[in-house]
């Protein structure tokens, strides 16, 4: 996976981040992005989204692989890491990247500093190591999804402990205090203690079970069962004071294993105790034991939590008779969503050029518009445009026309009242009249001496028009596209031969030097 060496990152330029973003966007649906979808995403000129990838490559931010069928570029981990960390820069989260703290199967920890001075602790979560595949039996980040990226599944790890942080912190549990996440990364409080694992001794170990235990049931209590919970997920501070951490693989109380995932986090607290400690107590609680006072799992939908279990929850907050329609109401708008959900899973998914638009405007520091507002502008606009009466396109030409001399300054007023009369005359041309003028109009094959050419008035409305022009020039711009790609996958076959020519000639020579 490689260790997190910062030093590129102050070297790298916009067109970099605009290239590591379009090879982001594009693993969505591809395994290896192929060089002529980058260079589409990130739109840059000609030649330069190869040379940037030479560049990368050499870095090892993006990956070059190549098979029979295809070939492309993938993100690796220090790609990732970049993302994340300028994206933090770009919000004044962090400032600068210490040493590293400690290394687990799924993640690694680092000291970081924020503008104002102050350390936070950084988590990178790297799901796919060697020493943790079995994901699938383990934990259900996947869902029903068959295929699917170490990097995507170490994304949605960073955003569940993100939540499950923030709501045990809001409701007085000892964690962490949640500042910020981003992709795979998240920012927390540096904690000042030890791990349990290395402290040897304690000033009363009967003190520091009865309340860990007590954390363990009032976290069942909130509904939820933390699943990890051992001597390497707690911290000791001077005062013997329990901190938790380490939250991806919580479970809820109504998960149907939930009884033995409860019983395994007390069982571990046991053992080790009656290790390290030498102390053993009759005295732990059981599954039966919890009374469930909050719904946690509801809120931030933990694993085991179904839309069927969500009507024992419903128990606990009975609702009266004036309730009862709004939850009709919200289980018809669950199921629309979720058949809505269904179709668009179905379908193959597409690179969304406004969510790229939105990275690099967040990579670089600057607000994103909500597009929300956008489009309630646009409907507004149409709502009151709905209550003008309809137009003929000669009349909105016409206003159109109008309004650019405005614009330009009314030199001749004279002008504008002529158009303003003759507005007023159009409706009374009938077809007679049109045909009539039609045919005393002079045309080109009149006579051979002719040297111009009048105008007449076209049928084509002019937004037709201008729609073939916007056609034709976004043919012309593809094609020049196409062009240009073709020739960057051509340099690299070029390239590739040359590589391969290189080799063989050094090893003939080398063949003939040995004899």
């Amino acid at each position: 996976m490689g260790k997190l060496n910062v030093v590129v990152l102050r070297y790298l330029t916009r067109d970099d981040f605009r290239v590591l973003t379009a090879v982001e966007m594009g693993m969505k649906n591809h395994e290896m992005v192929p060089v002529s979808l980058l260079s589409s995403i990130a739109s840059l000129k000609h030649g330069g989204c190869n040379k940037i990838l030479r560049e990368l490559v050499k870095h090892k931010l993006v990956a070059y692989e190549r098979t029979k069928m295809v070939q492309g570029y993938r993100l690796s981990n220090g790609g990732y890491d970049y993302l994340a960390l300028k994206t933090f820069c770009s919000r004044e989260v962090l400032i600068s990247v210490g040493n590293q703290m400690g290394v687990g199967k799924e993640s690694d920890i680092y000291i970081v500093a924020s503008p104002e001075g102050e350390q936070y602790a950084l988590k990178l979560h790297r799901l796919g190591r060697t020493s943790f595949r079995n994901l699938k039996n383990k934990r259900d980040y996947h869902k029903h999804r068959k295929n699917m990226s170490w990097l995507y599944l170490s994304r949605l790890s960073a955003m569940k402990e993100f939540a499950y942080m923030k709501v045990l912190y809001d409701q007085g549990f000892p964690v962490p205090k949640p500042v910020d996440y981003n992709r795979h990364a998240v920012v927390m409080e540096l904690i000042n203690g030890y791990p349990l694992c290395q402290v040897r001794e304690l000033q009363d170990p009967p003190a520091l079970y009865n309340e860990v235990m007590e954390l363990i049931v009032k976290l069942a209590n909130h509904g939820l069962i933390h699943g990890d919970f051992n001597e390497f997920n707690l911290m000791i501070d001077d005062q013997d004071h329990v901190t938790m951490i380490d939250f991806p693989q919580m479970v809820s109380t109504t998960h149907l294993n939930a009884e033995w995932y409860f019983d395994r986090d007390v069982k571990c607290i046991r053992d080790f105790f009656a290790k390290r400690y030498n102390y053993e107590s009759e005295l732990y609680p059981t599954f039966n034991d919890i009374r469930r006072s909050c719904s946690l799992d509801v809120e931030i939908s933990a694993s085991g939590f179904t839309k069927d279990l969500e009507r024992d929850a419903a128990l606990l907050h009975p609702a009266g008779p004036e309730s009862q329609e709004d939850d009709e109401e919200d289980e018809e708008e669950e199921e629309e969503e979720e058949e809505r959900k269904d179709e668009e899973e179905g379908e193959k998914e597409s690179v969304d050029v406004e969510e790229y638009k939105q990275a690099m405007l967040e990579l670089e520091g600057l607000k994103v518009t909500d597009p929300q507002t956008d489009t309630q502008d646009e409907g507004g606009e149409n709502e009151m445009g709905e209550e003008e009466p309809e137009e003929t396109d000669t009349a909105r030409s016409d206003e159109e026309g109008q309004r650019d001399l405005q614009e330009a300054g009314d030199v001749c007023p004279e002008l504008v009242d002529l158009s303003a009369t003759n507005r007023d005359f159009k409706p009374f041309r009938d077809s007679d009249s049109l045909l009539q003028v039609a045919e005393h109009r002079r045309r080109r094959t009149d006579s051979e001496a002719t040297m111009g050419s009048v105008g007449s008035c076209s049928t084509i409305p002019p937004a037709e028009v201008r729609q073939k022009m916007r056609r034709q020039l976004n043919k012309q711009q593809k094609s020049a596209q196409r062009r240009r790609l073709q020739k960057g996958e051509a340099n690299l076959v070029t390239k590739a031969r040359r590589e391969n020519q290189s080799n063989i000639k050094s090893s003939m020579e080398g063949a003939s030097f040995w004899g």
